[in-house]
């Protein structure tokens, strides 16, 4: 350790030398000189000429094999060896480039982090006092160290000491703001808002935990009340950032659920849901969905904020509940959507055994049936692009073994869907009704239906 400090040291004459030479030889002409590489969409710093001949000096040596050593050392929890090299490394920088001393700020921060909050003799107050010391080295980075530094805070149990550093951090600026930093200004503002919705949550539990007519309730409900100010801001400034933010649109409903805003709460999921600056959420579609459902909202408004998720994922577990509303439905375009959904749900292996999945299909396949086969166009619609794969897929005889022997519910839900598209020579249904029929009179009656039936099969293999 101590003879690369000294290496280190020893260097550090030379390099305003070597530097300089590095400089006229980025600048002059040669056979062996590549001109230097010009990225205008990235910082100075990384604007590296690119030299096939060019030689390290020996004091760059030693300060990327000082880094080489740090990072072995953080990679085997080596936390006091990783300290140790990083005194060293921190003298280095000291006496680099201008260009790589923009960089310094971001290599001791991360690295001395890693070190702060992992080291077995740190501790808060010295993790503390080390990111109040790196917002000071590194101004820019001012907001992003704070959201870092609360949230070791947080998953350390210091939530107090979170919400105050990001206090400080809201009211921090620092020369004009540039579009990043105002960015981050709205995250710290977020997830203030969250700590505050996480204190509200508490008095909360504290007023329902109060006896009838206290004289505490007054007080308590007066301090929820500020709580949901201060969150409410914060949910607000957030959201305004293109992106994903399921937990705190979750957290802002509540809240105005709770304060009865129902319209300013519905609003809020809607846009989260539709507005074209947020990126395809699933998640969104359901929250909104889900709460339409609670305040009883039309089953036509309903049906349209699932058809969206059925579109975005068509496998999802809400998809047996949009079938529902669909068969309540008098609209025959509702009626063939319904097929639609509960095939495409059938398509993907976790819905694979799912009785009740089958139990829709089967039983919407024979009200087709029985009418007259007037519906049959939409069978033959889905059937045409799964006939290739869905008799390997779902009615193979290893399959139809596999299922009266594990869940004979979903055989006998599934057999007579394979018999009714494969035609009574399929390997599932023959199986099936073979061993059924040693049990159960209804299996006898099923091979009649399906034979009855056979035209479907000869006219889906129709190509």
């Amino acid at each position: 350790m101590d003879s690369l400090g000294d290496e280190l040291r020893r260097e550090v004459g030379q390099v305003s030398v070597e530097e300089e030479a590095e400089g006229a030889s980025v600048g002059t002409a040669g056979n062996d000189q590549l001109p230097g590489i010009y990225l205008p969409l990235l910082p100075r710093y990384f604007q590296h000429p690119t030299a096939s001949g060019g030689k390290p000096s020996d004091f760059q040596n030693a300060k990327d094999d000082c880094l080489n050593y740090i990072q072995e050392a953080l990679l085997q929890s080596q936390w006091q060896r990783a300290a140790e090299l990083m005194v060293s490394y921190v003298e280095a920088l000291e006496n680099t480039t201008f260009r790589k001393q923009l960089v310094a700020p971001e290599e001791i921060w991360r690295i001395g982090t890693e070190i702060v909050h992992h080291h077995p003799r740190s501790n808060i107050e010295e993790s503390t006092h080390f990111a109040d010391q790196m917002k000071n080295l590194g101004v820019k980075r001012y907001l992003k160290m704070s959201l870092e530094h609360a949230f070791y805070l947080m998953c350390n149990g210091y939530v107090d000491e979170a919400h105050q550093n990001l206090v400080l951090a809201e009211s921090w600026r620092y020369g004009e703001q540039t579009v990043l930093q105002e960015k981050e200004l709205k995250l710290v503002q977020g997830y203030k808002g969250l700590l505050d919705y996480f204190q509200w949550l508490k008095k909360k539990t504290e007023m329902l935990q109060l006896e009838e007519d206290s004289y505490a309730e007054s007080s308590i409900q007066q301090e929820m009340h500020s709580f949901y100010r201060q969150a409410a801001v914060g949910f607000k400034e957030i959201i305004k950032i293109p992106g994903v933010w399921d937990l705190f649109v979750l957290c802002y409903v509540d809240l105005l659920e709770y304060y009865e805003e129902y319209e300013e709460a519905k609003e809020v999921l809607r846009e989260y849901a539709y507005d074209s600056k947020f990126p395809p959420n699933p998640n969104a579609h359901v929250y909104f969905y889900q709460f339409l459902k609670r305040k009883g909202e039309s089953r036509k408004t309903q049906i349209a904020a699932l058809q969206v998720l059925h579109q975005l994922v068509p496998s999802h577990e809400l998809m047996l509940e949009f079938y529902d509303m669909l068969k309540k439905s008098k609209k025959s375009k509702n009626h063939r959507l319904r097929l639609e959904v509960i095939f495409e749900v059938l398509d993907f292996a976790g819905w694979k055994h799912n009785v009740k999945a089958w139990s829709y299909l089967a039983k919407q396949i024979v009200e087709m049936l029985q009418n007259s086969g007037k519906q049959f166009d939409w069978l033959k619609k889905e059937w045409d692009t799964r006939k290739d794969w869905w008799p390997a897929f779902h009615f193979s005889r290893y399959l139809a073994k596999r299922n009266w022997k594990e869940n004979r519910s979903l055989a006998c839900e599934k057999v007579l869907v394979a018999g009714i598209l494969l035609g009574k020579d399929c390997k599932y249904f023959k199986y099936v009704i073979h061993q059924g029929s040693k049990a159960k009179k209804k299996f006898k009656m099923l091979k009649n239906f399906v034979k009855e039936n056979g035209w479907v099969h000869l006219r889906l293999s129709d190509t």
